[in-house]
C-alpha cells in the first residue's frame, strides 16, 4: 500500500486511535482501585470536618482518626462508605468526647451547579455541632466561600434545628438578614443565590430527618 495515499491515512489513523484507546482503557483500569480509594478518603476528611476535626497531620492520620469516632457501617474492608438507615434516610453514628453525634449527608443546588456537604447534629437532636459544605462549580470568592471559608462554616456550629415549639418544620438557614440568631447564619456576601440554595439544601435534606430528630 503506497504511504501517500487516502487510505493508508485511514487505515493509520484507524489503528492509531485503537492503540491510544486501548491504552488509555489500561491505564483506567489500573489507577481504578486508588482513584476509588481517594475519592472514599475524600468523602472521610469532608465528615471529619463536619465533625471539626480538621488538622489532622496527613491521609494515614485521618483515616485512623475517623475509624475511632465514626461507627462503621459495612464490613471492614470495603471500599466504599455505606450510611446507616433510619427512616430509609441515610446517617452516619460518630462519638466525639464521649458523646453521640449524627452526620447527615446533603445535597443540594448552587447558582452554576450542584452543591453538597455533610451536618454534624448533637445528640440532643437539636443543635448543630458541625458543618462542612463543598460545590462542583462556584465563583471563586463570592459561591466558593461556602467550601473554602473555614469561618463562615463554622457559624453553624451550635445553632438550632427549630424554632420554639414547633419540631416538624427545620428553621435553619442562611440569612441576609438575620432576624433570630438561634437558626439563622449570616449569608454569603455577593453570593445571595448560592446562599440560598445552602438554605433549600438544609430544609430539603434535614426536613426527612424530622421523625428521627423527635423520636425519644
Amino acid at each position: 500500500m503506497k504511504t501517500n495515499s487516502n487510505s493508508y491515512t485511514i487505515i493509520y489513523s484507524a489503528v492509531l486511535v485503537i492503540i491510544v484507546a486501548f491504552l488509555l482503557a489500561a491505564v483506567y483500569a489500573g489507577l481504578k482501585d486508588r482513584q476509588d480509594a481517594n475519592v472514599v478518603l475524600d468523602q472521610k476528611k469532608q465528615i471529619l470536618y463536619s465533625l471539626n476535626i480538621r488538622d489532622f497531620k496527613n491521609d494515614a492520620d485521618a483515616e485512623a482518626i475517623y475509624n475511632k469516632v465514626v461507627k462503621p457501617a459495612t464490613k471492614e474492608g470495603e471500599t466504599k462508605i455505606t450510611f446507616d438507615k433510619v427512616d430509609g434516610q441515610d446517617i452516619l453514628y460518630a462519638t466525639i468526647n464521649r458523646q453521640q453525634k449524627y452526620v447527615i449527608p446533603m445535597k443540594g443546588m448552587g447558582l452554576w451547579g450542584g452543591i453538597s456537604g455533610y451536618i454534624a447534629i448533637n445528640g440532643d437532636k437539636r443543635t448543630v455541632f458541625g458543618a462542612y459544605f463543598n460545590h462542583e462549580s462556584e465563583t471563586a470568592g463570592l459561591g466558593a466561600e461556602i467550601k473554602d471559608n473555614r469561618k463562615w462554616q463554622e457559624q453553624f456550629q451550635g445553632k438550632h434545628l427549630f424554632k420554639g415549639e414547633d419540631t416538624n418544620t427545620i428553621a435553619l438557614s442562611v440569612a441576609k438578614k438575620k432576624t433570630d440568631d438561634q437558626t439563622q447564619v449570616d449569608a454569603v456576601t455577593g453570593a445571595t443565590l448560592t446562599s440560598n440554595g445552602v438554605t433549600n439544601m438544609l430544609h430539603d435534606c434535614l426536613g426527612k430527618y424530622t421523625k428521627f430528630f423527635n423520636a425519644k
